[in-house]
């Protein structure tokens, strides 16, 4: 019993009451105009012009949830109120069934609170009053031909406490019926759902084809910035102009950085942002030279028309190898690495193989943590193009990444 009273003594039991209340005062300046086809029509009986009036009225009322503002005013109301979870309306033409949906909300609401507040109000001065009977009145409740006066003796109590609980159940009921039609009569609609959805899908793909660049870029500058360094104090004293040329890969190549990641935060912040910085295969060559800088052995073998292959395939490409060649660099075990890229006319195919195990050439490398996400990252963009992906061992001491993307070469 204690567990099914305890909601009535809840606060949030009484805000919808007190919303429906609210809404039904605000009605009230209506009412002088709904009256003049009642006052016009002075002839018809009192139970006619009464009808005739409340229809007006609702007329009225619900005339006002045509309006896009006062929708907008009833979601965040009911958001705030009622702690109904509602989105906020969607931009554009609304149709005739949302206009329609939005009215009868209104009229609802205004209906709970004409029948409701007073209902409630009534019941809650019974239960109050009944203990010490200092309105003066009578109460007197008639059962199989017996009656008792509850406004005399100890029924009183049981009576003004009931009086009291019916009240809150009131309250409950109101709060809801609010509640429960919210989301049907305010909620998004069938269109508007799709629209939130294809707005959400629209940002969660930029925001994941940022973190790929972002990804790629930072992750790239960061590792051949790490192996210039190393390479540039290792030959300060013995190569001065080798450890120079080190250090102005790490300035391009940072700076290089510096924009995407400029680029990256002003998205993430909904502010004013430039053009994105692209990287194409135009810039292949650049890249391949900072690579050098680290004191990798580079072996590059590029064939057909790359000039022509622009856009959104050529961007691609581009961090594809760049991510290709930053694994080359993090866990390949020296020896030259293998770059190749051929633009045929409906594909174009690239491909990054590097030397792997123990038995590493040259100078020995530190190794570099990794996140996981890179190849993961590549087989995405690369099935958003609708390419092929291929990434694996190639013998026993090789790995090799392999990628075909469909393209159209321009003429």
């Amino acid at each position: 019993m204690i567990r099914g009273i305890r909601p009535l003594l809840s606060g949030s039991t009484y805000t919808g009451m007190l919303f429906a209340f609210c809404g039904a005062l605000a009605s009230l300046p209506l009412l002088p105009f709904a009256m003049l086809p009642a006052l016009l029509w002075s002839p018809a009986p009192y139970a006619v012009q009464a009808v005739l009036t409340l229809l007006v009225w609702a007329v009225l009322i619900g005339l006002l949830g045509l309006a896009r503002t006062t929708r907008r005013v009833l979601v965040a109301s009911a958001r705030r109120v009622l702690r109904v979870p509602l989105p906020d309306p969607a931009g554009g033409r609304r149709s005739a069934a949302e206009r329609l949906r939005t009215t009868l909300w209104l009229v609802l609401l205004v209906a709970l609170g004409w029948t409701g507040a007073p209902a409630a109000g009534l019941l809650l001065l019974l239960g109050l009053s009944l203990p010490g009977n200092w309105l003066g009145g009578s109460a007197r409740l008639k059962l199989f031909d017996r009656s008792v006066d509850l406004a005399d003796g100890w029924w009183s109590w049981p009576a003004a406490l009931g009086c009291v609980l019916l009240a809150a159940a009131v309250c409950a009921m109101v709060t809801g019926v609010l509640r429960w039609s919210a989301p049907r009569l305010l909620g998004p609609s069938a269109a508007e759902r799709l629209a939130l959805a294809a707005e959400r899908e629209q940002l969660l793909a930029e925001r994941n084809r940022l973190a790929h660049e972002l990804h790629d870029s930072i992750g790239h500058t960061l590792t051949a910035a790490t192996i210039q360094a190393a390479v540039a104090g290792e030959v300060l004293s013995a190569d001065p102009a080798a450890a120079r040329a080190a250090m102005r890969s790490i300035e391009e190549s940072t700076r290089a950085a510096l924009e995407d990641l400029d680029y990256v935060l002003g998205v993430l912040r909904e502010e004013e942002t430039g053009t994105a910085p692209t990287r194409t295969l135009a810039d292949l060559p650049e890249l391949l030279d900072r690579l050098r800088h680290a004191g990798a052995v580079v072996e590059p073998e590029l064939s057909g028309e790359l000039a022509q292959v622009q856009g959104t395939v050529s961007r691609a490409a581009y961090r594809i190898l760049q991510e290709g060649l930053t694994n080359a660099l993090r866990h390949g075990a020296g020896g030259p690495i293998e770059v190749q890229v051929v633009a045929a006319p409906d594909a174009l195919e690239l491909r990054v193989v590097n030397r792997t195990g123990a038995a590493a050439t040259g100078r020995s490398r530190r190794a570099f943590p990794t996140s996981g996400h890179g190849l993961p990252g590549l087989a995405e963009r690369v099935r958003l193009l609708h390419g092929e992906f291929e990434a694996g061992p190639d013998g026993p001491q090789h790995w090799r990444l392999t990628v075909r993307l469909p393209v159209r070469v321009s003429a």
